[in-house]
């Protein structure tokens, strides 16, 4: 339980870094998208088993998407940009981030996180990265 907690308060850094620093942000448009449900266990899991992922979820939390993007978060929404999710439509809103342990893929014997933001049963965001800080990111898709 303490590994799991140690890999939530390690996660929760990384997103208060993207999620926290100000900047006046990009007003860039957001593609149109499809919504991608994530209202309960099953369908977050199916988000992640329909882009070949093997996830377990360790962990949630309620966070505030930002209202202003710094640079970081800036790079944050243009991955979900490319992903075709809705990040910067649900700028200042109340979401979700949900942690997951990724089961089939652990690049150089890395272990892998999987992260899910979620806002009123939408996801809005996705990321893969490396348990130690985030040096290998990619996107879940």
């Amino acid at each position: 339980m303490k590994k799991y907690t140690l890999l939530f308060i390690s996660a929760a850094a990384i997103a208060a870094a993207v999620f926290v620093l100000p900047d006046s942000g990009s007003g860039k448009k957001v593609p149109e998208s499809a919504p991608v449900a994530a209202s309960n266990v099953g369908e977050r899991m199916d988000y992640f088993a329909s882009h070949g992922w093997e996830v377990e979820e360790i962990a949630g939390k309620d966070i505030t998407i930002p209202t202003d993007f710094s640079a970081v978060y800036e790079e944050y929404a243009s991955l979900q940009d490319k992903q075709g999710l809705p990040l910067r439509e649900y700028a200042g809103r109340s979401a979700q981030l949900y942690l997951y342990e990724v089961k089939n893929y652990s690049p150089e014997s890395r272990k892998m996180l999987a992260e899910l933001l979620v806002c009123d049963d939408t996801a809005v965001a996705s990321m893969v990265y490396s348990e130690d800080g985030g040096s290998l990111r990619m996107p879940v898709s």
